[in-house]
């Protein structure tokens, strides 16, 4: 298997702050490899996959493979407002 050095996206520091101030258990999975996303967060008996694009970071092979095979929700975001989206879809409506 082909090891990447795995570099934070610059918002996901201030996404994993926001996710927290708002009560989500956050865990971060990116050493771990294999496409996986970057943060496992949990609210309210809920579990979310959340992977962290900002700018124009470029999608691996592996990522684009995890994404497409993946049975449960994962979602892609870029900023902190999309990221509480995610986690409370009922904000992200006009």
């Amino acid at each position: 298997m082909r090891r990447y050095s795995h570099r934070l996206d610059p918002e996901q520091k201030a996404i994993v702050a926001a996710l927290r101030a708002t009560g989500c258990s956050v865990l971060s999975l990116a050493r771990l490899g294999g496409g996986c996303p970057d943060l496992l967060v949990g609210l309210n008996g809920t579990t979310f996959l959340i992977e962290v694009k900002a700018g124009r970071t470029p999608w691996k092979p592996v990522q684009r493979k995890f994404f497409e095979t993946w049975r449960g929700h994962v979602a892609t975001v870029a900023t902190v407002d999309e990221a509480l989206a995610v986690i409370r879809p009922e904000r992200s409506k006009p």
